[in-house]
């Protein structure tokens, strides 16, 4: 968690903090060969140098990239979910559970697919 502490700290509401340090840390133990970054100010996971899955904040939500091919691949599945959704993230409402199953298939799914990318963007 020490890639993200910076991040984690500028968050002000104690609760979305400590949801965000949830999300990340589940990430992180679930998929151990992803490498946690830091840029543009916004927590990452790459593998292999290529990006895999991000994270930001706002006031209303949490919101996650999987890039645009991973929302195209799981955009019923988003809808489904409940969770909003625009060409390159998911907004999770901070008082709505996250459903870590789709998270886990859009990780997985990005991993696959980018297994021989050689870019950080697709």
């Amino acid at each position: 968690m020490e890639a993200f502490a910076e991040f984690l700290d500028r968050i002000e509401n104690p609760e979305n903090r400590a949801r965000m340090e949830e999300v990340l840390s589940w990430v992180m133990k679930k998929f151990p060969n992803l490498s946690p970054v830091l840029k543009w100010n916004q927590p990452m996971f790459t593998d292999h140098g290529t990006f895999i899955i991000g994270f930001s904040v706002s006031k209303k939500h949490m919101a996650v990239s999987p890039e645009e091919a991973g929302m195209a691949r799981f955009s019923e599945e988003i809808s489904k979910a409940g969770y909003e959704q625009t060409k390159g993230l998911v907004r999770i409402p901070w008082a709505r559970p996250v459903e870590y199953a789709l998270l886990e298939k859009m990780i997985a799914f990005n991993m696959a697919d980018k297994a021989t990318c050689t870019t950080f963007w697709r």
